[in-house]
């Protein structure tokens, strides 16, 4: 198994080369309400020379792909050839919302969107006719999609964040790989079952699949703190939209933490986001993320090898602290990689 970091655009490209330098495989920029991806992928590429540079995940309800593809071709070749797509549908809260694209159908919004990304990243002008996407638009005589960015090494892999059986099945069909977020590792399990049905309709093996779920981490002698250090970010995630609607209180709520993640609803959306913290369930922060010692991590980290994770990615974004802190992280979590046994 190998490590990623999960960045924040504040410190990025420090992170990125500390990463580099303890022997990290890859740097993932997410995108949401504080950065995009393309930007720091962009800035991290200038200044790393190995790691590998992922997107976790820029959002399909946010670009055309034919940005998209233009976006990943443009990182591949500025980094030459270490850049990894990571798309996902995001949520209706934030497709709507925020982008004023419908969320409904996302299955096959998402299989077709994949389709028009491969095809121009392959250079050839592109022309497609389906439910969601029509390139040239209907009637409209216009030029093909073309993409002629120079290539830089080998094509770029496609990385789905997908949580239900059909969106994992769908990503192991027609993706390179997994990013998922807050799994604890009987649920990874149980989502490399869903992609390995979907590498099996497609005729395709699982081996050379990237399983690649994104943990926050907080490493430290007491377990409790390192909990407290996480605890604002698991409350900014879940006070994110309707609860209804979103992922993280449906998860907590499935792993029975359903009254905690009601609290936390409520409580963010009063707009008191301590309060809101405070309440987060620390057993669904243990769970769901590496926390406690380095010996305590590293053996979660065999866990997490043994449910078929290939690389784990250590979200150090989610870390209440400054860039020294970080840092520190990210050498405790190599250690604990180094100790758990199973590093690749």
């Amino acid at each position: 198994m190998k490590l990623g970091v999960n960045l924040s655009y504040q410190g990025a490209a420090e992170l990125a080369v500390a990463a580099e330098r303890l022997g990290y495989d890859v740097a993932l920029a997410p995108e949401g309400y504080r950065s995009d991806a393309a930007s720091v992928l962009g800035l991290v590429a200038a200044r790393t020379e190995r790691i590998a540079l992922g997107s976790a995940v820029m959002q399909i309800p946010a670009r055309s792909p034919a940005l998209t593809a233009l976006t990943a071709a443009t990182l591949q070749s500025l980094s030459g050839g270490r850049f990894r797509l990571g798309l996902g549908v995001s949520n209706p809260d934030v497709s709507e919302g925020w982008y004023g694209v419908p969320f409904a159908e996302p299955l096959s919004r998402t299989r077709e969107y994949v389709e028009i990304v491969r095809r121009a990243l392959t250079g050839e002008p592109v022309r497609y006719e389906g439910r969601h996407y029509r390139l040239p638009s209907s009637g409209s005589g216009a030029a093909p999609l073309h993409v002629i960015t120079e290539p830089a090494g080998t094509p770029v892999p496609i990385h789905l964040g997908a949580v239900g059986p059909r969106n994992l099945a769908l990503a192991g069909e027609i993706a390179d790989g997994w990013i998922g977020v807050f799994a604890a590792p009987e649920q990874v399990a149980e989502s490399v079952a869903h992609i390995a049905a979907g590498r099996a309709r497609a005729g395709r093996p699982l081996p050379g699949f990237e399983v690649m779920p994104c943990l926050a981490t907080a490493i430290g002698e007491d377990t409790e703190d390192c909990v407290d250090r996480l605890r604002a970010h698991y409350a900014y995630l879940m006070g994110i939209g309707a609860p209804e609607r979103n992922f993280y209180v449906g998860l907590a709520t499935r792993m029975g933490f359903g009254a905690g993640a009601a609290e936390v609803s409520r409580l963010a959306g009063k707009g008191d986001r301590a309060a809101a913290a405070r309440a987060v369930p620390a057993g669904f922060v243990e769970r769901t993320a590496l926390t406690g010692p380095v010996d305590q991590v590293a053996e979660r980290m065999r866990q997490y090898a043994e449910a078929g994770v290939t690389t784990l990615g250590i979200m150090i974004s989610a870390l209440a602290g400054g860039l020294d802190e970080r840092i520190a992280t990210l050498e405790r979590a190599m250690a604990a990689l180094e100790r758990s046994g199973v590093r690749d």
